[in-house]
C-alpha cells in the first residue's frame, strides 16, 4: 500500500472516508454486562466520538452525544429517570432517540424543545452485545450473522482492548502463515492440523510447527475474501486445510472455541479512535449450550474495564527461558496474548509501505483492495457490501475450518461443501 492508502484505511474518526464506511454498518458499542439494568450511564468512545450509553428506566438501550445540548455538561453524569437521561446541570431530559422531553427551567417545559434534536444513534441487543448505528439513515437492516441468531446459551461474547489501529490486528486474523509460528508451544498438537514437530524434552523447532512448505489460496466471496492454507505431507492421500472468512469491514471467522460443536468463532475489531480499538471475539455452537465460564477461564486474563493485565507495559510478561522446549514466543500458552504481542508491536498505526510481503499474503492484499473499494463505494454515495436493506438477502455464507481433507477434494470444493451444511 501508499501511504495515502494507508491514511485512507486507518482514519476512522467523524468525516473520514473510513469512518464513513464504518458507519455504514452496526457495531459493536458495549457488552451487554457493562450496562445491567439500573447501573449508571456508561462513557464510551467509538470511531473517535465520545458518546454516553445507557438504559432509560424501561431498561431500553441508547447512545447519545455525551455533551449536552445546552451547555456541553457531561451527560454520564445524569439522572436516569422520567423516559430518559436527564442532565445534572440545568435538567435537561433526553430519550433515547435524542428528542429533548424537557427543560425545566425554562417556562411550560421549554417552548423551543421540540426544535432540539441531540446526537443519538440506534441500539439493538444481540448476542450478549449492544449494537449501534451510526450512519446516515435509512439504517440498513440488522445483518443475520449466523453467529448472532442463535439461541443465547449457543452465543459467547467478550472484549480485549488494544493500543493500535484496528486494521493492523484484523490482518492478523487474515494473516494465516503466523499460526505456526505464534501459537506454536509443546503442548499443541496442531494449529490448523498441523502436527508439531518438537516435544517439551527434544525442544520446539526453531522453523516452527510445520517445517514443511505451506501455501496459501484466496477466493472473493459475497461479503468478503476467503482465506485458505494448505499443507500437504510426502506419501499421503490427504492435506491440512485451514478456512478464515473475512468479512467486510472489520471481523473475521476462525476455527477456534465452539469449533468442536459445529461452530468457529469471530473477532470483530471496532475502533476506539485511530490508535487504540476493542476486539470483541464471539464463540458460537450450533450443537448446543457452550460452558460460557469455561470460555472466560481461557480467555486472556483482563481488569475491570477488559484491559489484559499481560501487556505492553509489562512486555506481555514474557518468559524467555521458556522459548527453548515449551512455547515459540516465551508468552505462555494464551493465544489472545499473542497476538496482542504482535500486533501492538507494529506500533500505533504500521507503515505498510516498509513491508516487504511473500506468497503467504495474498488474501491480505485482496482483503485491503476490497476495503479500498468499499471506502470508494460510500464516498460516492453507493450502499458498500454487506450493507442489506432486502431481508431476503440478509444471510451470510460464512466458514471456519482446520481439518484433514482427502487430495481428490479441492479447497474451494470443500469450502462450498461447508456453506451447502450451515445453510440446512
Amino acid at each position: 500500500m501508499t501511504r495515502e492508502e494507508n491514511e485512507l484505511l486507518t482514519r476512522t474518526g467523524p468525516g473520514t472516508p473510513c469512518g464513513e464506511l464504518m458507519r455504514r454498518y452496526w457495531q459493536p458499542a458495549v457488552l451487554s454486562e457493562e450496562l445491567s439494568p439500573g447501573s449508571a450511564p456508561l462513557p464510551i468512545k467509538l470511531l473517535g466520538e465520545d458518546l454516553v450509553l445507557f438504559r432509560d428506566d424501561q431498561g431500553r438501550a441508547g447512545l447519545l452525544g455525551i455533551h449536552c445540548s445546552h451547555r456541553g455538561a457531561d451527560l454520564s453524569y445524569g439522572r436516569i429517570e422520567d423516559g430518559g437521561l436527564r442532565c445534572i446541570y440545568h435538567g435537561w431530559l433526553y430519550d433515547i432517540q435524542g428528542h429533548c422531553l424537557d427543560q425545566p427551567g425554562e417556562p411550560g417545559g421549554g417552548a423551543g424543545r421540540d426544535g432540539v434534536r441531540h446526537p443519538a444513534y440506534p441500539c439493538i441487543e444481540q448476542a450478549g452485545v449492544i449494537f449501534t448505528y451510526m450512519g446516515p439513515q435509512p439504517a440498513p437492516l440488522f445483518p443475520r450473522y449466523e453467529f448472532l441468531a442463535v439461541p443465547e446459551e449457543q452465543v459467547f461474547a467478550t472484549k480485549l482492548f488494544h493500543e493500535c489501529n484496528y486494521l493492523q490486528a484484523n490482518e492478523g486474523n487474515i494473516d494465516l502463515s503466523h499460526l505456526t509460528f505464534l501459537h506454536y508451544n509443546y503442548r499443541n498438537r496442531g494449529i490448523g492440523g498441523l502436527e508439531v514437530q518438537g516435544t517439551e524434552a527434544t525442544g520446539l523447532n526453531a522453523r516452527g510447527a510445520a517445517p514443511a512448505v505451506e501455501t496459501a489460496d484466496a477466493e472473493l466471496t459475497g461479503f468478503g475474501v476467503r482465506s485458505f492454507k494448505i499443507r500437504r505431507d510426502t506419501g499421503v492421500d490427504s492435506y491440512h486445510l485451514y478456512i478464515t472468512d473475512f468479512v467486510i469491514p472489520n471481523l473475521t471467522s476462525f476455527p477456534g472455541s465452539g469449533y468442536e460443536l459445529g461452530g468457529y468463532s469471530v473477532n470483530w475489531h471496532v475502533p476506539i479512535d485511530d490508535t487504540s480499538h476493542w476486539k470483541y471475539t464471539f464463540i458460537f455452537s450450533r450443537e448446543g449450550s457452550l460452558d460460557k465460564q469455561s470460555l472466560t477461564r481461557s480467555r486472556a486474563e483482563v481488569n475491570d474495564d477488559y484491559k489484559p493485565l499481560r501487556n505492553k507495559s509489562n512486555r506481555y510478561l514474557q518468559d524467555r527461558k521458556s522459548m527453548k522446549d515449551k512455547s515459540y514466543t516465551g508468552l505462555g500458552s494464551n493465544f489472545q496474548v499473542q497476538d496482542l504481542c504482535a500486533v501492538e508491536g507494529m506500533g500505533p498505526i504500521q507503515d505498510p509501505t516498509l513491508e516487504h510481503l511473500v506468497s503467504m499474503d495474498k488474501a491480505l492484499l485482496v482483503a485491503r483492495k476490497l476495503l479500498l473499494r468499499a471506502i470508494e463505494d460510500a464516498t460516492q454515495g453507493r450502499d458498500p457490501p454487506n450493507v442489506v436493506r432486502d431481508p431476503k438477502q440478509n444471510r451470510f455464507s460464512i466458514v471456519a475450518t482446520h481439518e484433514v481433507v482427502p487430495l481428490s477434494r479441492h479447497w474451494k470444493e470443500h469450502a462450498n461443501v461447508l456453506e451447502r451444511e450451515a445453510n440446512r
